[in-house]
């Protein structure tokens, strides 16, 4: 265990387990942070899985079970379908038919089709992503800001759900204002009640990506593939806390160092703060 990990009072009469988090510069995630229970074996084939997807996110549970047999990894189209789901796999297909979502709640348009998006906070977008570690796996959720690119706020959970994306939502609104636009896919934690509220409370007009169309959020998938090919897969990341100081550095030298060629070699940084 992390030494400032043993720091932590649970019951400091003054400072709540945030606060100390916060003084100790010890994520939330990587504090509550409990391994996720698969076999070795399956963890290896989600690593060659997610690094798939990278190549051909178009593939179905029966593309990937042959593919997988081909590589030697004994597995049936059973346990292919129960990874996918927990890797949060979204094939994109031609017709509509992709990110799991939850069918009673209400979805939103599409809202940025031709939209021309000139100034910064106009349109921001949000995704979620597998991210495999050397034992265990953990979520990683980013809010980006369409004109600049900009990483507008980031976290870790070893679980999806509804609490989590609001809670990184109302986060980012803190430290960065409101967009006019907000755009996710049509996944259940983007439809639920709790964050759709958080939006309408806050006047903002939501966006939907259709299903399968995962190029509807391309910025969001293209951040995907740097994080992975420039940081996680070049590093075998520990635990959930060494897996946050890496991408912590990973973003601040995505915002502010890396030149992006979109961008005529400027960083999302400079673009996002000295937008009009």
């Amino acid at each position: 265990m992390d030494e400032r990990k043993k720091m932590i009072e649970p019951n400091h009469q003054d400072l709540s387990i945030s606060i100390q988090l916060e003084l100790l510069s010890i994520s939330r995630s990587s504090f509550y942070y409990v391994p996720v229970g698969e076999s070795d074996q399956n963890l290896k084939i989600m690593r060659f899985m997610d690094e798939q997807y990278m190549s051909t996110p178009f593939y179905g549970a029966l593309r990937l079970l042959a593919l997988l047999k081909m590589a030697g990894y004994p597995v049936n189209v059973k346990r292919v379908r129960r990874l996918m789901k927990l890797m949060n796999w979204r094939t994109i297909f031609r017709e509509p038919k992709t990110t799991i979502s939850e069918k009673t709640h209400y979805k939103y348009p599409y809202l940025l089709r031709d939209l021309e998006i000139v100034i910064r906070n106009q349109v921001w977008a949000m995704d979620i992503t597998y991210i495999p570690m050397k034992k265990g796996f953990m979520y990683l959720t980013a809010i980006i800001d369409l004109h600049s690119r900009f990483v507008i706020h980031w976290s870790l959970s070893n679980t999806m759900t509804a609490e989590w994306c609001t809670q990184v939502l109302k986060e980012a609104m803190e430290k960065h204002g409101k967009p006019e636009i907000f755009n996710t896919d049509q996944g259940s934690q983007f439809t639920s009640d709790i964050f759709i509220n958080e939006l309408k409370e806050n006047e903002i007009k939501i966006s939907m990506d259709g299903k399968g169309r995962a190029l509807d959020n391309v910025f969001v998938e293209r951040l995907w593939r740097s994080v992975k090919y420039e940081n996680v897969y070049l590093n075998v990341y520990e635990n959930g806390l060494t897996l946050w100081k890496g991408l912590d550095d990973y973003f601040r030298f995505y915002n502010n160092e890396r030149l992006h060629q979109s961008l005529n070699y400027q960083t999302p940084g400079k673009i996002y703060h000295f937008a009009a």
